[in-house]
């Protein structure tokens, strides 16, 4: 498999999905901007969607959206229990979640890494993440994990979310359950793994 990726990015999350899987994988990066890979060529053709992450199956196929590629990982390991059973009450739950980033976290978080965006706009999409954020926090209390003491790939998301807060520096210090939660997912191995391997500073 070929995981298309640029440092940092969302790709992180599928990133760390195929680490903790032990899955075999090539990395190769992308220029989001210029829509080109390392080599030159043309990003748009492998993906017209011109976004990552992108995951090149074995058999040419591109599957593309984070949410469903961390799936189709944790599936290929099912033993590592990166993801509940098909059709259980835990896999449903594992979905809310993992819709709950995409479309309420991630799609807030956007707009702020657009540098047109005057700074009241970004205030406001802050203060947006910061709710998202809190109610996470309430969700994480007497929890390992966002499924419990199981790390999924919901977690590989999440806390490659809380990497983008960092780097906008907010301030999560009135939300301890999610501090001790990102600390707790920075430490795994796999974690610090695709950091150093994307080029990215250890989180802190």
């Amino acid at each position: 498999m070929k995981l298309y990726y640029s440092p940092g990015a969302c790709s992180l999350s599928p990133h760390i999905a195929l680490l903790e899987a032990g899955l075999p994988y090539e990395l190769v990066k992308v220029d989001i901007r210029a829509k080109k890979l390392e080599n030159g060529e043309d990003y748009l053709k492998l993906n017209p969607k011109g976004q990552v992450p992108a995951l090149g199956l074995d058999s040419g196929e591109i599957v593309t959206e984070g949410p469903v590629i961390v799936q189709m990982i944790a599936d290929q390991a099912s033993a590592k229990a990166l993801a509940p059973a098909h059709g259980s009450a835990e896999r449903y739950k594992l979905l809310e979640w993992l819709n709950f980033l995409t479309s309420e976290v991630h799609k807030s978080f956007g707009p702020m890494f657009a540098p047109a965006l005057n700074d009241e706009a970004k205030a406001f999409f802050k203060d947006r993440v910061m709710g998202k954020l809190k109610y996470i926090d309430s969700q994480l209390a007497g929890r390992d994990y966002l499924m419990g003491k199981q790390f999924t790939v919901a977690d590989g998301y999440l806390f490659t979310m809380l990497t983008w807060a960092d780097r906008m520096k907010f301030d999560l210090s009135a939300m301890p359950n999610l501090t001790a939660y990102k600390t707790r997912v920075a430490a795994r191995p796999q974690v610090q793994e695709a950091l150093r391997k994307e080029g990215l500073a250890q989180a802190k």
